[in-house]
């Protein structure tokens, strides 16, 4: 578990985090949300140790983070992944290239063991076919996928997402989202991910949008199938009736 107490951050004068006290759940998505500009990246920042606290702890389990020496909070810093908000991705690498770049400076794995994780992780985003192509060749919502491709890339115990809806439709923010949550199932992450009141507004909308014309799909189709039915049976009885009141229904049950 991740606890965030009394944590204090101020720029100048301007006081941005003021007596935060927070539990994170391991191995799961938990959820900062707030308006623009409400500190929510800052928090973030001084969970993952990009930035320093003014006052107050962030705690790992039962160590401290601020009190870690050097060589613990590298070794806690390869423990976690970052999705930038803006997915950060290298223009002059490939979708190949960017999901390789933590390898390249955290392991002494071999070229074919890099590429080998890269493209077993754009699978699992879903982008194994984009390997070649450069970050401006992508939609917005590839990048984001590449972008968390690179972030679990080292198979981290805690996984920061900024915002990672920010510049994304409502259908591909759900997407992403589902993407993000299922991989933190999978793989047991610890996944802290902030974002705006607006984002969830407008997703939930959408989503009572596409529930509505789910529903109203099922309505029209049941209607149909029922009236089809009632039109059949009444086809029917009206056959029977007109049988019976020519003789013919009498006569062949005679026959019979």
């Amino acid at each position: 578990m991740i606890r965030v107490k009394d944590v204090r951050k101020s720029f100048g004068e301007k006081t941005v985090l003021k007596d935060i006290n927070m539990n994170f759940e391991p191995g799961k998505c938990n959820m900062l949300i707030g308006a623009s500009g409400s500190g929510k990246t800052v928090l973030m920042n001084i969970i993952s140790g990009l930035v320093e606290p003014d006052f107050g702890e962030v705690w790992y389990g039962d160590r401290e983070m601020t009190r870690m020496n050097r060589e613990d909070k590298k070794m806690l810093h390869q423990k976690i992944g970052m999705l930038f908000q803006g997915s950060a991705l290298f223009d002059f690498r490939t979708v190949l290239g960017n999901v390789m770049f933590p390898m390249d400076f955290l392991t002494d794995w071999s070229k074919a063991e890099k590429e080998e994780r890269a493209r077993y992780l754009l699978d699992k985003v879903n982008v194994k076919d984009s390997e070649d192509k450069y970050p401006d060749e992508l939609s917005g919502g590839m990048q984001k996928r590449v972008g968390i491709a690179r972030a679990i890339a080292l198979n981290p115990t805690f996984l920061f997402c900024d915002e990672p809806n920010s510049g994304l439709d409502p259908e591909t923010a759900i997407v992403i989202d589902h993407l993000i949550s299922s991989l933190t199932k999978e793989l047991g992450i610890t996944t802290i991910m902030n974002t705006i009141k607006s984002t969830i507004s407008t997703i939930w909308n959408t989503i009572k949008s596409t529930v509505s014309t789910v529903l109203n799909a099922i309505k029209g189709a049941v209607t149909s199938v029922f009236n089809g039915i009632v039109n059949a049976v009444k086809g029917a009885m009206t056959n029977v009736l007109n049988a019976v009141k020519n003789g013919h229904f009498l006569t062949d049950f005679d026959i019979l």
